[in-house]
Parts: C-alpha cells; sequence; structure tokens
C-alpha cells in the first residue's frame, strides 16, 4: 500500500499501519519469502514488525481493512461500540480478484507472488477511490 500511494497519490495524506488479529510472530518481521517477492519489485518491507491490533486503532483509523473473512469477523468482535472505523476486506477494492487473499503461508513463492498481486491490486483500487474522495466537492 505504502508503495502504491507513493506512486500513484504521493501528496495524499495517509496514515497506515499492519497489524494481526492473532499474538503469534509479535515483534517479528514479514516472512522472508513476502520480503524475496517484495524487493524483487523494489518494495523493502524488512522494517516492518508484527503487532496485534488493539482497541485504540478502532478509534485511530477510519478504515480497517481484512485479508479474509474469518479476520473481519475477528476484527467486528474486537470493535469497540463507539467506533465509527468502517471494516471491510481489503478486496473489496479489487473485486474482480475475489473477496479474500489467501494465506500463503504453507505454499511455495508462487503463493507469495499471488498474495503481492491482489494486494497491489486492493491498494491500486483503494488509493483510485481515496484520491477521488479527496477531489469530489462536498
Amino acid at each position: 500500500m505504502r508503495d502504491v500511494l507513493s506512486r500513484e497519490a504521493p501528496t495524499l495524506a495517509v496514515e497506515l499501519d499492519s497489524a494481526g488479529t492473532g499474538d503469534y510472530h509479535l515483534g517479528e518481521p514479514p516472512d522472508r519469502r513476502s520480503q524475496r517477492v517484495a524487493r524483487a519489485r523494489g518494495i523493502d518491507i524488512s522494517d516492518l514488525r508484527a503487532r496485534q491490533v488493539k482497541p485504540d486503532d478502532f478509534a485511530r483509523f477510519d478504515l480497517i481493512l481484512a485479508m479474509d473473512r474469518a479476520n473481519l469477523r475477528d476484527l467486528e468482535a474486537r470493535r469497540p461500540r463507539d467506533s465509527r472505523a468502517k471494516l471491510a476486506l481489503f478486496l473489496d477494492y479489487a473485486p474482480q480478484f475475489g473477496a479474500e487473499v489467501p494465506d500463503p503461508y504453507l505454499g511455495g513463492a508462487a503463493d507469495f507472488e499471488r498474495v503481492l498481486d491482489l494486494s497491489e491490486a486492493a491498494a491500486r483500487g483503494l488509493v483510485a477511490e481515496l484520491t477521488l474522495a479527496e477531489n469530489t466537492p462536498e
């Protein structure tokens, strides 16, 4: 998402973060295979560290995206009653590719490539929507 923003909408003011619903891999960098696939496309994700979604994320962010329906359900269950954050699937911004981004963890390099392809498509769709919203008078 950061890469797509920097290329396609560098002046768009967006705060991004990444978090999981599970508490495993906390503090760890992305899987080496993810890093390798991203690096091959000129994207450095080595500085990212896993963290778990926390209650204040629902106040801090306007939009919280899940990669699949199970994580979306987890987010909905954690969502504070007073939260106005919109919850959605990431691929809602690239619906031509389906609804869910598959977990590549047990797969091979092609699975990690596919996840990056899907993520880039959804990021482009989201950036296009945000850009349109920013340029549309109220």
